[in-house]
């Protein structure tokens, strides 16, 4: 019969198992972003605006949901993260007609506040150690990357999508192995919910 404790085991896998399949999937969907301006390089400012307000309305929506199904601890970051990628995604969506300098500024924008929330949950998030390194490096990419959009506003067009590209290929990959490389994270979880005493060192 099953205890308690293996439900409250269960629920906690459960959710923490939703949150590594939540940043997966924000790691593709930016992978897939970043391969599609390498193989699109000739892509129209319409266009563009279009794949960048479905990308972080998509990664807002995912993100949000799974920072609210999951365990509490450290999920303030997630929030505000996928609030602010809704936010870009509806904004952008509103004003499909917007010019480039003003598509660069809402990338630039967004940008640094994901890498802000990124640091921040290096440092709150219930993350192992290797996880929160590439968290925190991730977010200090995202910063400098928001900071380039808006110092060189006026580069070649092919050079900022080499750069949005590069950006998206980088987080991507990066959120892709925090997901797989979760197990440890789970595990931990589980255990510091549980209440399991540290085992005694040999």
């Amino acid at each position: 019969m099953e205890t308690t404790v293996d439900q409250f085991k269960e629920r906690v896998q459960t959710q923490i198992t939703k949150a590594r399949w939540a940043l997966g999937i924000n790691g593709a969907l930016a992978v897939i972003v970043g391969v599609l301006i390498i193989v699109w390089p000739n892509i129209s400012l319409f266009s563009l605006v279009i794949v960048f307000g479905a990308f972080s309305l998509a990664r807002g929506i995912i993100g949000l949901g799974a920072a609210l199904s999951g365990p509490s601890e450290g999920r303030g970051w997630l929030v505000l993260s996928s609030l602010a990628g809704i936010a870009v995604g509806v904004l952008v969506f509103l004003y499909t007609d917007m010019s480039a300098l003003a598509l660069l500024y809402v990338i630039g924008a967004y940008a640094i506040a994901v890498g802000i929330f990124e640091i921040w949950g290096a440092f709150a998030a219930p993350l192992d150690r290797d996880s929160s390194i590439v968290l925190g490096l991730t977010g200090v990419v995202s910063i400098l990357f928001g900071i380039v959009m808006f110092a060189e506003p006026g580069a070649g067009a092919l050079v900022l999508l080499a750069l949005i590209a590069a950006y998206m290929l980088v987080i991507g990959v990066a959120e892709l192995v925090i997901a797989i490389g979760g197990k440890r994270l789970l595990n931990d979880n589980v255990k510091r919910a549980l209440g399991s005493p540290s085992q005694p060192t040999r």
